[in-house]
């Protein structure tokens, strides 16, 4: 686990200094990406983050062991590499794959890995691999996890574990309890730089009991982005929670317990009702949850109001806050510096957090520990939108949350 230092108090006043000027901004600069294919409108937040390293902390290998890794899925924002496996001490990229060649073909060179598959179902089968990190379509997450680890293989994937589908996500829990493997979902917000000081804080009781917590992610789109079988036109908002959920769920290690939830009718084309396949009419989704420490917490998602776009999260807890930066009664935090990276890993996009997130999954193999997002987290994150877009389609009923826990 990340280790908690207690640090001097003109180390806390370059922190809060450092927060003041740049947390709020560094949050409304994060984005998610949707989709595969050319992207018809600006992806922001897939930019690498350049950072000074803390010359206090000096990343410590865990093992001298390579994991054998295989990469699936190349698409819109290139995740299967821009995580960066290829690029750790403690990695081999074995194998990769795309449904199209020329994709594959790419996601090979860049990778500088001489083994392709024509599809995961094919690439899981080879038993040189330990691991799978796949970058496929949202509704296939389950599908095609449940195939790696049915083949012995530890998974990591983006964001969302499930996508609209209670049973598919009741079915990956099961899944991976069975198995004994480790998953991992790639939650950006983990490793946000304020959320990670969130986190910090709250394992220190610097905020005590979180009364109320809220978190928004806004993505315009005028056009629907491209997706393989168009899978991204017109979702609706909250069944791509996990961004804003992540600022209390990540920060706390809690979950949502119920919700209700407003969806706003929608004046761009492909989020009327009509003119997509989810017979989705809601642009944007305002959640309001109840927590499992008897809080409350406001989460938005939105996908057609024009302004600023990107992430941004607040806690405000009996005995302290945080709303750029941390005010309250504690007067010794921890160490707030996110972890170092492994030599040659850069921090990458989502405001450095990328890889941050697959250094994580692979020293949990390494470690024989469960990850930071396992599954029990990575369904606290996800399944409270489909709750809470089924509460959006019967104007705001509360309804109750299945709670997931290992």
């Amino acid at each position: 686990m990340i280790k908690e230092e207690n640090i001097n108090p003109s180390g806390r006043r370059n922190f809060l200094k450092l927060a003041g000027l740049g947390f709020a901004t560094l949050g409304l600069q994060q984005f998610g990406c949707k989709g595969g294919g050319k992207p018809a409108e600006k992806i922001m937040g897939l930019e690498s983050v350049s950072e000074k390293p803390d010359s206090s902390q000096v990343w410590v290998p865990s093992s001298d062991r390579k994991i054998r890794v295989g990469l699936v899925g190349y698409g819109l924002c290139k995740f299967s590499a821009a995580f960066g496996f290829q690029n750790h001490p403690n990695v081999e990229v074995v194998a990769v794959s795309d449904l199209f060649p020329d994709r594959c073909a790419e996601l090979a060179k860049v990778t500088r890995c001489n083994k392709t598959y024509p599809s995961l179902e094919e690439l899981v089968k080879d038993k040189n691999i330990d691991a799978v990190m796949i970058s496929t379509d949202a509704p296939s997450h389950p599908r095609h996890c449940i195939e790696a680890l049915r083949h012995g293989k530890h998974v990591a994937v983006n964001v969302p574990a499930a996508y609209g589908s209670l049973e598919d996500a009741d079915k990956l829990f099961e899944e991976v309890k069975k198995s004994g493997l480790n998953y991992m979902m790639f939650e950006t917000s983990m490793f946000y730089e304020d959320l990670y000081a969130m986190r910090q804080i709250y394992n220190a009781d610097g905020f005590g009991k979180l009364i109320y917590s809220e978190g928004e992610y806004y993505h315009y789109t005028s056009k629907p982005l491209p997706s393989y079988k168009e899978w991204r036109v017109g979702g609706p908002p909250q069944w791509y929670p996990t961004h804003s959920n992540a600022y209390y769920i990540c920060s706390t290690g809690g979950s949502f317990t119920e919700v209700s939830c407003l969806g706003i009718p929608s004046i761009v084309d492909h989020l009327k009702p009509e003119n997509n396949k989810f017979k989705n009419p809601f642009g944007t989704e305002i959640a309001q949850f109840r927590t499992s420490e008897g809080g409350m917490s406001r989460m938005a998602v939105s996908w057609d109001t024009p302004g600023h776009d990107g992430v941004v999260g607040r806690l405000r807890g009996q005995k302290g806050s945080f709303y750029e930066k941390y005010e309250g009664q504690e007067k010794f935090l921890p160490k707030l510096t996110r972890p170092p990276l492994p030599p040659g890993v850069e921090a990458g996009g989502h405001g450095g957090s990328q890889g941050r997130l697959m250094d994580e999954f692979i020293t949990s193999i390494l470690q024989d520990r469960k990850p930071l997002v396992d599954i029990a987290m990575a369904l606290n994150l996800t399944v409270p939108g489909i709750i809470a877009h089924q509460s959006a389609l019967k104007n705001g009923e509360l309804m109750k949350i299945p709670q997931y826990k290992l």
